[in-house]
């Protein structure tokens, strides 16, 4: 069975194609034009065994946030047309990401219901911007966005941390390792992990 989700989103501020393989090995082809961006796509990628391509043009002269944005819209509805009818899917998932002195804890439920919860960033991520064109307040818009689109249940808590690049690699690479085990084919699973029949 093939799990693949490939999206394009075109508008007048950006052009994004992105194609995810639930069942890859952690193979990436990234390019944003947002460096930092880049680095969480690609940690992303490899911590959640999916083989991930995302290429992305947007108006990042203006601000990273158009490009930012668009690309986890279109990822969240890459996982969810992956995902098809969810059958034999674990369904939730959890892990606990330490980075040096951060540590981040992602919880899914591929509900089918959006919903996001983010707790426990520091004041200071709010004004900070790593390497100068990745401002770290998108952290939240970016989980945001990746549960809606993917129709997703995202529970994101900063548990510690001091450096907003150690806060923000531990945040993606939690919700990484977490997705990863929502959407792993369970073998005692035989339909739809929900006493409703669909999720």
């Amino acid at each position: 069975m093939s799990r693949i989700g490939r999206v394009e989103r075109v508008t007048k501020e950006t052009r994004i194609t992105v194609e995810i393989d639930l069942d890859g090995t952690g193979r990436t082809d990234i390019d944003t034009k947002v460096p930092f961006f880049d680095h969480m796509l690609d940690a992303f990628g490899k911590h959640g065994s999916f083989d991930l391509s995302v290429s992305a043009e947007g108006d990042i002269e203006i601000d990273a946030h158009h490009t930012v944005e668009d690309v986890a819209i279109v990822l969240g509805q890459a996982i969810r047309q992956a995902l098809g009818d969810k059958k034999g899917i674990r369904r939730f998932g959890d892990a606990w990401i330490p980075m040096d002195e951060a540590l981040a804890h992602a919880v899914v439920d591929v509900s089918g219901r959006p919903y996001t919860v983010c707790t426990g960033e520091p004041e200071m991520m709010r004004g900070f911007v790593v390497g100068g064109h990745y401002p770290t307040v998108l952290n939240k818009h970016v989980f945001e966005s990746l549960a809606f689109h993917g129709h997703l249940a995202l529970h994101v808590r900063v548990l510690d941390g001091r450096d907003p690049h150690h806060i923000t690699e531990a945040e993606f690479k939690a919700i990484a390792r977490a997705l990863r085990a929502a959407t792993e084919i369970d073998p005692r699973v035989t339909g739809v992990p929900s006493t409703k029949g669909a999720l």
